[in-house]
């Protein structure tokens, strides 16, 4: 999909199954994004562990 230039929309709340088949991620709350990237750089992320994910998350 990525090379015929299409994009799909996932909301989920199984973190681990999203982030292992996607290439790019959004996390919002209350209404804003509070981080956007890889999911490396989405499961690093200080403020998305403090609000989301919890610090002892790993992949």
């Amino acid at each position: 999909l990525t090379t015929s230039g299409i994009g799909i929309l996932i909301t989920d709340h199984n973190v681990r199954e999203t982030l292992g088949i996607c290439d790019r991620a959004y996390i919002l709350n209350e209404g804003l994004v509070l981080e956007e990237g890889s999911p490396e750089k989405i499961a690093s992320s200080s403020k998305v562990r403090k609000v989301y994910l919890g610090e002892g998350f790993r992949m």
